[in-house]
């Protein structure tokens, strides 16, 4: 923390998003997520175009598609284990450390699947390695989320955290564009040659983007917020006990506030590639027009985070919700139409316009539903946890109500529209973490919450 009063306050708190060592945190968070969703994001896609081959021949296309589908999932269903791991040392013993071991974690697994051999040169070794390898994945990924919000939204101005904390979330769609466009030229480049060879090179590319994400996230310093408690070992000896002890109505929210972006990303990004894929288009255009969804949901996310800053994080998200239940039925419908063209439009109103809207300002909200002590466990594992029932089941559930006649469209609109009213719901009846208080009456960042019973008094 830097002692230059002209750019920090009292509190040790950036004065404002532009000064140097602001800078340097934001583009830590942005590039630090970027690169671990480009390999989260990575796996996704090659498990709806490539895996069901290599690692479930035999099976069937249907089977063989969902047996790829349940290794993506189980990569979302470990993320709350990664953010309870990541969240116990990120409150412990500094949000910078656990960042810096979650990407390599991530980076290391990476690359190994990129050299894994299809099922029919080792055998059952080979899905049973995929799965265990994608399980570790989730626990990375959901130990940088947290992390990433945290070091940015701990170091910013109060008035400008939900832009701030947008950067960790922004890292997200940054990766899938990335992620897709690599797998996109690669598949262009490749032909033939992408089902057996070519759809490694992305993996083995993770190798070289970890070392750029760890240059700069080793650069940046400890926040304000944990540098106070570091003195506080009382508290924190077991962040998580204290987040469910005192905190499960948060935990809740959290969860229901976020699971409209994950069902939406599982529904268009990788149910409605595997649609498309199937119905006969073209590999490199379903993925060029998934990344022009993804880079819609990167300008929306800065967009409406900066709104959230000015009319408050509720109001945005509660629209944001209802936006996506409006909008469930008819991008279903584009996505089983069959044809590339409808799929895009429903790829720019699903994951741009919904999961953007969504985006801007759930870092921010959800981190500002906890206390600094255990703000890093109690927002990731309610955020990780709607990441691995939405993203992680969603894509499995399509894939099973498209088969019931007729209906199969409809009810997966209906499940979704559903979880986003519900989002609305929880967000309409929040409260942050002081009694009666908002997202914009937090007090500042560094203060530290002494909690006994019911009663919660500033330090």
């Amino acid at each position: 923390m830097t002692n230059n009063n002209d750019v920090v306050d009292s509190e040790g708190l950036q004065t404002s998003l532009k000064t140097p060592e602001m800078r340097r945190i934001l583009a830590s968070s942005f590039v630090g997520s970027a690169i671990e969703f480009y390999d989260f994001i990575l796996y996704a896609t090659a498990s709806s175009i490539v895996f069901a081959q290599l690692f479930f021949a035999g099976l069937g296309p249907g089977l063989s598609l969902f047996a790829s589908f349940s290794t993506l999932a189980a990569g979302y269903l470990a993320r709350p284990l990664g953010g309870i791991i990541f969240g116990h040392f990120g409150d412990r013993v500094g949000r910078k450390k656990a960042l810096i071991v979650s990407m390599v974690m991530m980076g290391v697994v990476t690359v190994v699947i990129g050299l894994m051999p299809s099922t029919e040169s080792i055998g059952m070794i080979a899905p049973i390695s995929l799965f265990v390898l994608r399980i570790v994945q989730g626990v990375a990924v959901g130990g940088e989320w947290g992390g990433a919000a945290l070091m940015a939204l701990e170091h910013a101005p109060r008035n400008r955290r939900g832009l701030a904390a947008a950067f960790a979330n922004a890292g997200g769609p940054a990766g899938a564009i990335l992620a897709t466009l690599v797998l996109s030229l690669t598949a262009t480049l490749t032909g033939d040659g992408f089902a057996t060879w070519g759809w490694r090179l992305p993996f083995l590319l993770s190798a070289v983007l970890i070392v750029v994400g760890l240059v700069i996230r080793l650069k940046v310093s400890e926040t304000p917020a944990f540098q106070r408690l570091e003195s506080e070992s009382d508290e924190r000896k077991v962040p998580l006990l204290t987040v469910f002890a005192s905190y499960k109505r948060q935990v809740i929210v959290a969860l229901m506030a976020t699971m409209t972006i994950y069902v939406t990303q599982g529904l268009t990004t990788v149910w409605g590639v595997s649609v498309a894929v199937a119905a006969g288009e073209d590999k490199s255009e379903v993925l060029n027009w998934k990344a022009l969804g993804a880079l819609t949901t990167l300008i929306v996310t800065f967009l409406v985070a900066r709104l959230s800053d000015r009319i408050g994080r509720k109001l945005t998200l509660i629209g944001a919700h209802i936006v996506a239940a409006a909008l469930a039925l008819p991008v279903v419908l584009l996505i089983v139409s069959g044809e590339v063209h409808q799929y895009a439009i429903a790829i720019i109103l699903g994951n741009g316009l919904v999961q953007g809207l969504c985006y801007g300002p759930i870092a921010a909200y959800v981190s500002e539903l906890f206390p600094p002590q255990v703000r890093y466990s109690g927002a990731s594992v309610g955020y990780q946890l709607a990441a691995a029932l939405g993203a992680g089941l969603s894509p499995m559930v399509a894939s099973a109500l498209i088969l019931v006649p007729g209906a199969g469209p409809y009810l997966i609109a209906a499940a979704w529209a559903l979880i986003a009213l519900l989002g609305a719901v929880a967000v309409f009846m929040s409260r942050s973490y002081l009694d009666g208080g908002t997202s914009q009456t937090e007090p500042a960042i560094g203060s530290v919450q002494k909690i006994t019973g019911n009663q919660r008094t500033a330090v």
